[in-house]
């Protein structure tokens, strides 16, 4: 049976290595304050090599020797439960966090609680809003729903967040819809996976919405935005134009578990895209 899955610590940095980076010493500062939060990574960014058996066997190991040692699972349909749980306990790699269905959540939970245990997984997001909830009375009763599973989840020993885009910072009201769901699910069970690119994207500032989210963030997606040929694209953590000192300072206070690196479209070879965030964010004093 094939699986469904849809889509420590901050180091006293020294502040030679942040200014060879060329990102200052404010990044430094920030990461060195810091307490509990490791580098992971979101297998989305590698869905192109993920296709087969054999490709997420290969594709999983270059991640490690890449030096990741804790992922986000999605786009591995390729596999069965079983044989995905062997290729991350082969590569010594742990599953942080899922990308997992909407759909099973509400119709096939117990089924999908056993699937994230054999693969050592306790924590689940769903990685975007169905599309039925997004306008003004979607989002109360989303955040109503939402709560309920987070709240099944918790009998299991399990957690729950939400992924955002860009589209929940229109508002609705004069609300913007993400706020909507900040102030009316429940804490404790409906949590957060702020993606830093598609708050800045929405218009928003990814520093003041992990802020807004702290202590219901346990993971955060890093992600930046760069200008190429007059356009918005995807790029490196820490070669874009993101704000990574306010990014880390508000990391500091919501004290997320994982801060997971995302880039959804590469404009060069992805292996190395991957490898350029992790190596940036080491430099800032953070390891995996």
């Amino acid at each position: 049976m094939k699986q469904y899955f849809q889509r420590r610590h901050f180091l006293e940095a020294g502040l030679g290595a942040i200014a060879a980076a060329g990102l200052g010493a404010g990044i430094a500062s920030s990461a060195a304050e810091s307490g509990k939060a490791e580098i992971g990574l979101i297998l989305y960014t590698l869905r192109d090599y993920l296709k087969t058996k054999d490709d997420i066997a290969r594709t999983l190991e270059k991640v490690k020797k890449i030096g990741y040692n804790n992922v986000e699972i999605t786009s591995c349909e390729a596999v069965t439960i079983p044989e995905l749980a062997k290729i991350l306990k082969d590569n010594e790699l742990k599953a942080v966090s899922t990308h997992s269905s909407w759909d099973r959540m509400l119709n096939d939970l117990d089924r999908l609680v056993d699937e994230h245990k054999e693969i050592g997984c306790s924590h689940m997001c769903v990685g975007s809003m169905p599309n039925d909830f997004r306008n003004g009375e979607g989002y109360h009763k989303f955040a109503k729903m939402a709560s309920e599973v987070g709240e099944n989840l918790k009998s299991h020993g399990m957690t729950w967040g939400y992924h955002n885009h860009n589209f929940e910072f229109h508002h609705f009201d004069g609300k913007a819809g993400h706020q909507i769901l900040v102030d009316e699910s429940t804490p404790g069970a409906f949590n957060f996976e702020i993606d830093t690119y598609w708050v800045q994207a929405g218009g928003a500032d990814p520093a003041q919405w992990i802020g807004k989210v702290s202590g219901r963030v346990p993971t955060v997606h890093m992600k930046d935005m760069l200008m190429l040929d007059g356009k918005q694209v995807f790029a490196e953590v820490g070669e874009g134009n993101l704000n990574w000192p306010a990014i880390l300072k508000a990391c500091q206070a919501a004290n997320p578990k994982y801060l997971i690196v995302e880039q959804d479209t590469c404009y060069r070879d992805t292996f190395d895209s991957i490898a350029t965030s992790i190596k940036n964010m080491k430099s800032w004093g953070l390891v995996a």
